[in-house]
């Protein structure tokens, strides 16, 4: 019960205080791209209050991130790293499923901020969008995270990687840095979420671009598991930053 009450506590926080910052998202936009990504940014600090506030979930991050662009392929457990990795990158596009634009006031101002939405068919016209939204971001200087598994999955579950990724990663020519993380375990997919947890964001050692599809692909697949590895529940209590 106290699970659901602090649940249900930070909801009516956060979605009530995302109101201004989402009915603000024009006038950001009309102000330039830096100012709506500085605003954006702010946003998903106020995310992470929220959840140390209400829920004290705290997030633990370890592992070195490059000073340039990069490609970010990325475990998905929960909507927290959608939110954070925007904290904690500058800026980053992140390639997200078409039905999250479809989400009243959240999809719309994702989609200023610059995020890019793809078809999870697989489609070749899809994959060719992708890759252009992606093409774009780089010469802009900014990163790109993509969640390679294609969804939202339960803490052990380990699906083979989609397509897109290899896609992208021969067209960006980037380095690939990969992003264990293990959300699942504090903020379930569904139910209430586990407070006083840790959520931690590993990144992994920088992958090289050139790689061979199969080659990247295991790479990347074995990164962004090194979390599912560890003790069931070890990461739920540990202390973190």
């Amino acid at each position: 019960m106290l699970a659901v009450l602090r649940t249900w506590a930070f909801n009516m926080a956060f979605f009530g205080g995302s109101v201004p910052y989402v009915l603000a998202t024009p006038l950001m936009a009309a102000l330039g791209p830096g100012i709506l990504r500085r605003w954006v940014r702010s946003w998903t600090r106020f995310h992470r209050h929220c959840a140390r506030i209400f829920l004290n979930i705290r997030v633990a991050q370890s592992g070195t991130i490059p000073a340039g662009p990069a490609l970010y392929p990325a475990k998905h457990q929960a909507m927290f790293e959608t939110f954070e990795l925007v904290a904690m990158l500058d800026a980053p596009v992140i390639v997200m499923k078409q039905e999250l634009a479809r989400i009243p006031l959240w999809g719309w101002a994702a989609q200023r901020y610059g995020m890019i939405t793809v078809d999870r068919s697989g489609s070749a016209a899809a994959l060719r969008t992708m890759m252009r939204a992606a093409e774009a971001a780089k010469a802009q200087g900014r990163s790109v995270i993509i969640f390679p598994e294609g969804t939202r999955v339960r803490p052990g579950e380990t699906p083979p990687l989609k397509p897109g990724f290899s896609g992208l990663y021969r067209a960006l020519g980037l380095p690939v840095v990969p992003i264990a993380i293990d959300s699942g375990i504090a903020w379930p997919k569904t139910g209430p979420k586990v407070p006083n947890g840790v959520i931690h964001f590993a990144f992994r050692e920088e992958i090289p671009t050139g790689l061979p599809r199969r080659e990247i692909e295991a790479k990347v697949h074995a990164a962004i598991n090194a979390l599912e590895a560890q003790p069931n529940g070890r990461h739920s209590r540990e202390g973190g930053n």
